[in-house]
C-alpha cells in the first residue's frame, strides 16, 4: 500500500504550550504513513520546519524515533526520513475471550514480541487472574530490563457484562455472577503497578484493524468480528466510535433474516459458536477450532455450511448498517484460518451483491489484516495511544475503568 492510498491526519499548532499536542501528531503520522522526513512532516502537519525539527530531536532522544539513511533527492540537500522506534515503548494486552485468554507484549510499531496463551470451556474470574499472574511473571522473566522500563501499562479487552453469557457457553450461572464483583482492572493493576485500561473485545479489535490494519484506508467503515461470538466496531471520520455506553457495534443482537428468511440474531447465524453445535451435533471434537496453529480441514463438510449461513447473515447485517450510516465499507475479521476468512469475504461480497439496496449504496466489502489477534493486540495499543498517538474519538476508555498507579 503506497502512502497515497492512507488516508491523512493533518493540523498541527505551533504554540509552545500545545507542544505535546504536536509531539503526539508528528508520532501518529509516522504511525499512519511510515517514514518521512522532516518536511514532508512539516507540510502534512503545517507547523514550521524549525517546530518539527525541535520536536523531531526531543522525540529521537526520547527513544522514540528513528532517523533513516539519507535520501538524495533530484535538486536540494538529501532527506533524512525519521520512521517510529519499535523499542521506544512496549505495552501489555489481554484478551479475556470465551473460549481462550491471551497475554501479548506489543511494541511501539505494532508487532506481537511475546505472547501466551490459556484454553477453557468458559471463563471465570478466578482462571482470568491466575493466567495474569502467572503469564506476566513468565513475561517479565523474558524481557530485558531496559524492555520493562519502558512498558507504558496494561490494556484488558474483554465482553462487556460478562456474566450475562453463561447460558449461551453452557456455564454454571452462580459462578459466572463473580464477575458483577469482580474488579478486574484492579486487582490488574496492583499486580503490574501500571495504568491499567479495559475496553470491550470486539471494539478493541476493531481498533488494532484501524491502527495496524486495511482500516487505513477508510474514513467510514463497519467491521464485524467473528470470534465465539460475533462482535464489531463503527469507524466514522476515521477514529473508533465507542458510543454512549462504549458498546457501539453490538452486533450480536441485531436482527436480520436466516436463510429461511426468519429474523434472528445475528449471534446466532455468524459466530464460531453456531460451527461448534454444527461439530458437536456429529460428535466431532470442537475444542480443534481453537487449536494453534488453526487448522478447519477435518471440519469441510460442517465449514462449507456454516459458511454459506454466515456470509447470508453478514450480508443482511451490512445492508441493515448502511441503511443507518452510509459507510465507505464493510471490513470481516475472525478468529478463524486465513483461508476461512477469505472464503467468507468473498461469499459476504457475492451475496451483498443480490441484496435489496434500494434507496442504499452499497459499501465495499474488505478482508481484514489482523486475524485472531485482533483483540489482543487493540487491548495493547489503548495505552500507547492514550499516552502516544491522536485518538479523536470522544474517549477511548471509560475513565471509572482506569487505573492509574
Amino acid at each position: 500500500m503506497t502512502v497515497d492510498h492512507v488516508r491523512t491526519l493533518s493540523g498541527g499548532i505551533n504554540q509552545t504550550r500545545v507542544r505535546a499536542y504536536n509531539e503526539r501528531l508528528l508520532l501518529t503520522i509516522l504511525q499512519r504513513n511510515g517514514a518521512l522526513p522532516g518536511s514532508d512532516l512539516a507540510r502534512r502537519t503545517g507547523l514550521s520546519p524549525q517546530t518539527t525539527s525541535v520536536i523531531t530531536r526531543k522525540l529521537e532522544q526520547d527513544g522514540l524515533l528513528l532517523r533513516g539513511k539519507s535520501v538524495k533527492g533530484k535538486v536540494g540537500k538529501p532527506s533524512i526520513p525519521f520512521e517510529l522506534n519499535p523499542d521506544g515503548v512496549f505495552s501489555l494486552g489481554l484478551k479475556v475471550g470465551r473460549r481462550s485468554a491471551d497475554l501479548v507484549v506489543l511494541d511501539l510499531t505494532g508487532q506481537v514480541r511475546h505472547q501466551l496463551r490459556e484454553t477453557y470451556s468458559y471463563p471465570l474470574p478466578g482462571t482470568i487472574m491466575r493466567f495474569l499472574r502467572s503469564g506476566y511473571a513468565k513475561l517479565m522473566s523474558r524481557l530485558d530490563e531496559d524492555t520493562k522500563a519502558r512498558l507504558c501499562g496494561l490494556g484488558i479487552a474483554a465482553p462487556h457484562e460478562m456474566w450475562n453469557w453463561h447460558e449461551v457457553l453452557a456455564a454454571p450461572a452462580e459462578e459466572f455472577e463473580a464477575w458483577k464483583t469482580t474488579d478486574l482492572v484492579g486487582q490488574a493493576a496492583e499486580l503490574i503497578q501500571l495504568p491499567v485500561r479495559r475496553v470491550n473485545d470486539a471494539t478493541a479489535a476493531c481498533r488494532a484493524e484501524h491502527i495496524y490494519g486495511i482500516g487505513r484506508e477508510y474514513r467510514d467503515y463497519v467491521y464485524f468480528f467473528v470470534g465465539a461470538f460475533i462482535g464489531g466496531g463503527i469507524v466514522l471520520d476515521h477514529a473508533v466510535f465507542e458510543g454512549n455506553q462504549h458498546n457501539a457495534g453490538a452486533f450480536g443482537s441485531l436482527m436480520v433474516p436466516d436463510r429461511a428468511g426468519n429474523a434472528r440474531p445475528l449471534i446466532d447465524l455468524a459466530s464460531i459458536r453456531s460451527l461448534e453445535l454444527r461439530l458437536e451435533a456429529v460428535s466431532a471434537d470442537a475444542h480443534r477450532l481453537w487449536a494453534t496453529p488453526q487448522d478447519w480441514s477435518p471440519f469441510a463438510e460442517q465449514v462449507d455450511a456454516w459458511l454459506e449461513e454466515t456470509a447470508d447473515a453478514l450480508a443482511g447485517a451490512s445492508v441493515a448498517s448502511a441503511a443507518v450510516i452510509d459507510f465507505e465499507a464493510v471490513v470481516i475479521d475472525g478468529a478463524m484460518p486465513s483461508d476461512i476468512r477469505a472464503r467468507l469475504v468473498d461469499m459476504t461480497r457475492a451475496r451483498l451483491q443480490n441484496k435489496d439496496v434500494r434507496g442504499l449504496y452499497r459499501p465495499a466489502v474488505a478482508e481484514g489484516k489482523i486475524g485472531g489477534n485482533a483483540r489482543g493486540i487493540g487491548a495493547a495499543v489503548g495505552p500507547i495511544v492514550s499516552q502516544l498517538l491522536l485518538d479523536r474519538s470522544s474517549t477511548m476508555f471509560d475513565q471509572d475503568e482506569t487505573t492509574q498507579s
